[in-house]
């Protein structure tokens, strides 16, 4: 067992990597109740092409296959619901998938070990036939059906299908009507049996624990189990362009109030930068240029363009960081025109950096007093960086305005999809 701190933190995380390649990270919490424990797979919505396990030629599954298997492993050959067993437990359990990982999850205070034993077992036992898996494809159509209602989902998907040529991060999470559909019980053995295995998989643990005794049971629990040998997953490469697909598209949605959403495409390979510092970058520039604390959003709520909050996402893949800025308002051209002309001046004061920095720093000490942001925070470091950051405080704290100003110069701005959601016109 391994024993690693948060610098500055007081925050210590126990790990041990197993025989069969799981990592386990536990970090106790003395100060709380409860427990939070995550089972995670690096399999998401972009990995739909890949070589399976044992074969040597590339396959290529339907979209939402990830998303779909999530659901499918709640199936037991005993009949045994597992949410079912994690409420009768005290526990509340969960999953999701995201475009990197699947995650199961519980949380509670009663009866740790049983249902962390559960959380692995349930997990490692597959049982998929035709007839779950045809029942599976119904349940889901109506998930798709009301996504397909939803204007922040709409919104979303039909940016990213516009900003990305050939990466699989343009596609919906959960797949379409169409390509679930076309989902077999191979299609999902084909994966479980590729990205389910302990050497891709990781356990997180945060909360009132023992770390040691928590691996050991961890230990214990997959010595009993039988796996194949780890081997490298081979995942297909994607030559994606820089320039966006479409530059612009309009969407009619039953809403009240129209919905911009603006998303600048970079190359990531344009600021020689590590990808953590570019995401701190690009969310210091969010924070500083487009909050609620902003010049520019001050402006616009004194003419009177909007007087909503402007919202800010980024999706990263191995060659693209996806920059997005959102907005409800009554005048989405106004709104357009005014971020246009903001980016092309960007002028940042060195105390407004520090401040919005000293910012992120307190956002990292809260992130300690709380299991699940804890969680999430080492779950995000796997995914992303492959190792937990636990230096993050000094590394923020190095982040430095000369080095910030060198990486907006080279930002540009240019390659930017536009999606505009209106609401649909009624007749009279």
């Amino acid at each position: 067992m391994n024993k690693l701190t948060y610098n500055h933190l007081d925050i210590d995380i126990y790990s041990e990597k197993l025989d069969n390649g799981l990592e386990i990270y536990v970090i106790p919490k003395d100060s709380v109740n409860n427990i939070y424990a995550t089972f995670s797979t690096k399999f998401g919505a972009v990995n739909n092409e890949f070589t399976p396990i044992g074969e040597d030629e590339m396959i290529r599954v339907p979209d939402g296959v990830a998303h779909f298997l999530e659901h499918q492993v709640f199936n037991q050959k005993d009949g045994r619901d597992p949410l079912n067993f994690f409420t009768s437990n005290g526990a509340s359990g969960n999953a999701n998938t995201s475009y990197y990982k699947t995650t199961y999850l519980f949380t509670g205070t009663d009866k740790f070990e049983e249902n962390l034993e559960y959380l692995l077992d349930f997990v490692q036992e597959p049982y998929f036939t035709d007839q779950s898996v045809n029942k599976e494809k119904g349940i889901i159509e109506q998930e798709i059906n009301m996504y397909l209602d939803n204007p922040y989902n709409q919104s979303y998907e039909l940016l990213n299908s516009n900003v990305f040529h050939n990466h699989p991060i343009k596609n919906n999470v959960i797949g379409s009507v169409k390509s679930i559909k076309s989902i077999t019980k191979e299609d999902l053995y084909n994966c479980y049996n590729t990205f389910y295995h302990p050497s891709n998989m990781f356990v997180v643990v945060t909360g009132n624990v023992d770390p040691e005794a928590t691996i050991k049971l961890i230990k214990d629990n997959q010595s009993k189990k039988t796996f194949a040998e780890p081997t490298e997953i081979e995942l297909k490469k994607y030559d994606e362009p820089d320039e966006v697909k479409k530059e612009f598209e309009t969407l009619e949605m039953n809403i009240s109030l129209p919905k911009v959403l603006m998303g600048f495409k970079f190359n990531m390979h344009d600021f020689n930068l590590e990808e953590q510092v570019l995401r701190w970058y690009l969310s210091l520039l969010a924070n500083i240029k487009f909050s609620t604390t902003s010049l520019f959003f001050e402006n616009l709520k004194k003419d009177n363009i909007t007087t909503e909050e402007i919202g800010y996402t980024l999706l990263c893949t191995d060659d693209h960081a996806l920059f997005i800025l959102d907005n409800e308002t009554n005048y989405p051209d106004d709104f357009i025109d005014r971020v246009k002309d903001e980016i092309k001046k960007i002028d940042i004061d060195e105390q407004e950096f520090n401040r919005k920095k000293k910012s992120f720093l307190s956002s990292i000490i809260y992130m300690t007093d709380d299991i699940y942001s804890l969680n999430q925070n080492v779950m995000s470091n796997i995914v992303n960086d492959g190792f937990v950051r636990t230096d993050i405080y000094d590394e923020i704290l190095k982040l430095n305005f000369k080095e910030f100003n060198d990486f907006i110069s080279k930002l540009d701005f240019d390659n930017l999809a536009t999606v505009v959601v209106k609401p649909k016109e009624t007749s009279d």
